[in-house]
């Protein structure tokens, strides 16, 4: 009996140590951001707010994965993705760049936007992918950084 409790005690006591522990999702999305880095994409956590007529929901904390643009003149857009394959600007307008739009669709499904700015080229991605998308995603930020 005094093993049983012993035992009881000390399940009670090393619980919470398990909710410290990642979970699978976590640690991959882990391992991605650290590829990248290796890489040499710069990722942070961004805050959002998307447009309204996004049907999909979409966190309102991002990863935002993005390089620093080398051309300060070069033009400045912005996509985000309906639905996988459907890329819109802020008028829901498609885009109708040729080149653009062929990289864009080469993009995973969970990529929510993409962003050149004066400073910056940014995909804000759900990390839902592994390795195989974050080389996508890299590919699409030096052809357009």
């Amino acid at each position: 009996m005094n093993g049983w409790l012993v035992l009881l005690v000390a399940a009670v006591v090393l619980s919470p140590l398990a909710w410290l522990a990642p979970s699978r999702r976590q640690s991959a999305a882990m391992q991605v951001r650290l590829q990248a880095r290796q890489m040499g994409l710069s990722m942070q956590l961004s805050q959002q707010d998307w447009p309204h007529w996004l049907e999909r929901s979409a966190p309102t904390s991002c990863a935002q994965y993005y390089r620093v643009r080398s051309s300060k003149t070069a033009a400045q857009w912005c996509f985000w993705q309906l639905a996988p394959g459907q890329w819109l600007d802020r008028w829901r307008e498609p885009c109708v760049e040729a080149q653009l739009l062929e990289q864009l669709l080469e993009l995973p499904g969970d990529v929510y936007k993409v962003e050149a700015g004066q400073q910056l080229l940014s995909v804000y991605w759900g990390e839902k992918g592994g390795a195989q998308d974050l080389l996508r995603i890299h590919a699409f930020l030096l052809a357009w950084s």
